[in-house]
This record gives structure tokens, C-alpha cells and sequence, in this order.
């Protein structure tokens, strides 16, 4: 395998955006029509998610190890479509084919070879993670709504409460996949806003985006029933980072959650011997819904700063702007890990301000993609 001819050759096909998805499916599906049921009726949020994942792996294929927990996640994740190990080589056949199709001449052998050896390896590393987890786990929990509050001054973004029926175990910083039975196969990621707490409860910020966060958030309520997958993802999590590293935590609206999970859970851990300083911004003072209890916290524990940013809202007395442009304009921020969450655009802008101001890029952690 030769990891020059994967990233040299990926970063050709990658040129042709929404194509490569939109071929890939359209080959498996006409090859092998019994998948299609596994998937969304609506396929756009899959295709986005398919060349984001095929990215991650590329751009880990020099060392990739530090991918397997990415993968094994994966593979754990998948079992809640019914995902066996005889539909891999459908799949790893449609990848083949569709390189062919946009790489044409640069189609070599040897681009070929790599490629196939490159899929097998993530193919087995998921595999493998997938048989392993079904000895103890299931691919799917179900859960149940038992608090439904929506908050923010635009009345887009629901805090949700859920209890699964079994232990539903986590670590702060990990997503998980939830599903409706209103949308069913429609699977969505979010990440909870606590750590694994004594009586199961796992808290949910919900911002409206797309249907099946409209339902979370305007129609679905006390009672109703979901269903989670596996827990996925590490970047976001303590164990990413060196033990008594300081942390500068970023967070853009809803991505706020998985960073207070990962204050709460440093709450109680005792001497950690960490200072951490959360930036917490949205576009008005109003949809800053998570700062009294992040300020709260503050006032318990001298190691958290909590600064509030809004971008769009005269009216707000505090810090105003790009969250990201006054994380960077406070300070170079040596010896800090930084986690970044928020909308794509919003992580692009403060990872590329940190790194004007001296951070360096192994220090920040954004969120995996998730296929």
C-alpha cells in the first residue's frame, strides 16, 4: 500500500464533490438492490458523510493506527443498519469502481493495488470491531423521552432529557446516532451535554437543522420513544489529551454540550490539575441558553473561566464577535489543548485563527466525521 498514491489520487476524485457520492450509491445500489433498504429515503446526508469518512482514513493513512479507534467505532456504529460482513465487498467493489470512473487514466495498477489493500485493512478493522461488540452490547438501545424543554431566544433549540431501558454506556465527549420512529432509517448524530450520570439520564441539545431535529425539537415530547446507537469518537474526549494539560474548549450554539460534559466530568475528578477556559458564543445574548449552569460551575470551581461571545446582538454588553477571532486575539495559548465544536464553518474559521496566532495543529481537536 502506498500512501502517496491514496492521498495523491483521492484528492483527484475529492475535486468532483456531490459526483463521487452520487456515483458510489448509484453502483452499489443498481449492483446490489437489496442494501438500499438499510438507507435513508433521503440520501444527502449519507453522501456527505461517506466522502468525509473516506477522508478521515486517507488523510490517517500514514500511521494508520492512530484510525483504528475511528474505524472500530465505526464498525460498532453500523450494526444498527444490520450490517453483515458479507456486504463489505459490495462495498469495497462500488469504492473501486467509482475511483475508476473519476480518476480514468490515472486508474494504474498500482493506484488500484493500493486501494484494495487500503480497503481491506478497513474493512477488517470494522469488522472485526463489529463481532467483538455483539458479545456485550447491542447494536441499538431503545430510549424514552422523560424531559423536553425548549430554550434560546429564537425558540430553535430543545434541551431533551432521555432514559435508555438498558446501561447505556459512554465517555463525556462522544456522539452517538439517534433515531425517531417518525423517521425511521434516518439516523442523526448529536452528543450528549453530561457525562455518564448514576441514574442513566443523558441530556441532548437539539438544534433545529433538518427534519428530524424539527420533530426533537416541535413535535416529539415526554413519552416518546428513540433509538440510540453505539457510542462514537475520541478526539473530544479527556483521553485525547495529555493528563494535566490545560484546555482552551470552544463552542459555537448547540456545540456547547459535549464541552460541558467534559467540564462536568473534570468536576468530578479531584486534582486534576488542569485550568480550563471555555469560549461560548452565538449570534445573540439570548441563545446563550447553557450559561447560567456553565457559569455556575464556574463559581464552584476556580479552575474554569467561562467567557460568553455574541456576534449580531447590540444590545449585549459582554465580548462581541467571532467567537473563534476572540478565542485567538486573547492569547497564544501555549501548552493548551483546544477543543473546537459548532458548525462546520464556525470550526474551519477558529482552527485556522488559532493557527495565525501561534497554535500549533496537533493541538486541536475537532469532531470526527462521521459517515
Amino acid at each position: 500500500m502506498d500512501p502517496h498514491l491514496l492521498r495523491t489520487s483521492w484528492a483527484k476524485v475529492a475535486q468532483y464533490g456531490e459526483q463521487v457520492p452520487l456515483f458510489f450509491y448509484g453502483h452499489l445500489f443498481l449492483s446490489h438492490p437489496e442494501v438500499r433498504a438499510m438507507f435513508p429515503p433521503s440520501m444527502a446526508a449519507q453522501r456527505d458523510r461517506l466522502v468525509a469518512a473516506l477522508g478521515a482514513v486517507v488523510a490517517n493513512v500514514d500511521n494508520l493506527d492512530s484510525a483504528v479507534p475511528f474505524l472500530q467505532g465505526l464498525g460498532r456504529d453500523h450494526r444498527k443498519f444490520a450490517v453483515e460482513p458479507g456486504h463489505y465487498p459490495a462495498v469495497g467493489a462500488s469504492l473501486l469502481a467509482t475511483l475508476e470512473q473519476f480518476l480514468g487514466p490515472d486508474w494504474t495498477p498500482a493506484v488500484a493495488e493500493s486501494w484494495t489493500e487500503a480497503y481491506g485493512i478497513v474493512a477488517k478493522v470494522m469488522t472485526d470491531a463489529a463481532a467483538a461488540a455483539s458479545e456485550s452490547t447491542p447494536p441499538w438501545w431503545e430510549a424514552e423521552i422523560v424531559a423536553h424543554e425548549v430554550v434560546g431566544g429564537r425558540r430553535d433549540i430543545a434541551r431533551v432529557t432521555i432514559a435508555t431501558r438498558q446501561p447505556y454506556a459512554y465517555t463525556a465527549g462522544q456522539s452517538m446516532t439517534l433515531e425517531t420512529a417518525m423517521a425511521p432509517a434516518r439516523w442523526r448524530f448529536y452528543t450528549p451535554a453530561n457525562p455518564p450520570r448514576q441514574d442513566g439520564l443523558i441530556e441532548l441539545h437539539i438544534k433545529l437543522v433538518g427534519a428530524v431535529s424539527w420533530q426533537l425539537v416541535n413535535i416529539m415530547g415526554v413519552g416518546d420513544r428513540l433509538r440510540l446507537g453505539p457510542p462514537v469518537g475520541y478526539q473530544l474526549t479527556l483521553a485525547s489529551t495529555a493528563p494535566g494539560t490545560d484546555l482552551l474548549l470552544i463552542a459555537g450554539s448547540t456545540g456547547v454540550a459535549p464541552l460541558r460534559a467534559i467540564v462536568e466530568e473534570l468536576a468530578r475528578t479531584p486534582d486534576h490539575g488542569r485550568h480550563v477556559t471555555l469560549f461560548y458564543g452565538a449570534r445573540i445574548g439570548s441563545d446563550l441558553y447553557d450559561l447560567p449552569r456553565l457559569e455556575q460551575l464556574a463559581a464552584h470551581h476556580g479552575w474554569l473561566s467561562v467567557i460568553p461571545v455574541v456576534s449580531d446582538d447590540h444590545a449585549w454588553e459582554g465580548r462581541h464577535g467571532l467567537v473563534g477571532d476572540i478565542a485567538a486575539a486573547y492569547g497564544n495559548w501555549p501548552g493548551h489543548e483546544v477543543f473546537i465544536v459548532g458548525s462546520a464553518g464556525m470550526c474551519e474559521h477558529t482552527a485556522a485563527r488559532l493557527k495565525e496566532a501561534g497554535v500549533i495543529p496537533g493541538a486541536i481537536h475537532l469532531e470526527e466525521s462521521q459517515p
